[in-house]
Parts: C-alpha cells; sequence; structure tokens
C-alpha cells in the first residue's frame, strides 16, 4: 500500500508561482507513473502532469509552458513547478501513483490563485 502525502499549497496571485511537493511512502519511482491532478469547485477532475518511471513528461496544453513535473530520487519528492498562475488554476491538486495495476491518490492540497 502506497500513501502519498503533498504538500506546498496555498494563497498566491495571478502571474505567481507555486512548487507543490509529493512524498510516497515508498521509493517507487522506477517502477511507478507519477502525475498530478487538480480537481475545481463544480469541475471533474483532470491530470495536469505526468511523469513516468523513465523520466518523460507529458502536459495537457492547458498549463504546458507553466507547469513542470519533475522528481528527485534522493529526496524522494516528485514536484509540480507552476508558474504564471491563472485563477483558472485554482484547485485541489492530487498526487497520483499508478504501479502493479493500481493507483494510489494523496490527500490534496488546495491552490488558489487570486488578487
Amino acid at each position: 500500500q502506497v500513501q502519498l502525502v503533498e504538500s506546498g499549497g496555498g494563497l498566491v496571485q495571478p502571474g505567481g508561482s507555486l512548487r507543490l511537493s509529493c512524498v510516497p511512502s515508498g521509493r517507487i519511482f522506477s517502477v511507478a507513473t507519477m502525475g498530478w491532478y487538480r480537481q475545481a469547485p463544480g469541475k471533474q477532475r483532470e491530470l495536469v502532469a505526468t511523469i513516468f518511471n523513465n523520466g518523460r513528461t507529458n502536459y495537457p496544453d492547458s498549463v504546458k509552458g507553466r507547469f513542470t513535473i519533475s522528481r528527485d530520487s534522493a529526496k524522494n519528492t516528485v514536484y509540480l513547478q507552476m508558474v504564471s498562475l491563472e485563477p483558472e488554476d485554482t484547485a485541489v491538486y492530487y498526487c497520483n501513483a499508478i504501479l502493479f495495476s493500481a493507483s494510489y491518490w494523496g490527500q490534496g492540497t488546495q491552490v488558489t490563485v487570486s488578487s
């Protein structure tokens, strides 16, 4: 059983930056696909970033060029660096891990972009 703990959410002004962190309970990066999702009020959960076990990354057009997913194996942490944040980015952000035919979720961290 994998546990994921997110941190780094908060209130930021439009155009600002924020970095989210996700720490899994085990060292899973070599075998897991890690991702960040978000869910805004009244909207469905959407994928915003993926990093595969080989290090390749994917982003949807809505965040491409603004969001960067990365991992630091020494710190056992996956990050989501967000820049040029917009009010539309306001959501609860969730860390996700897929491995061994199972999907695991963190508790979520609130990101609010407001002036």
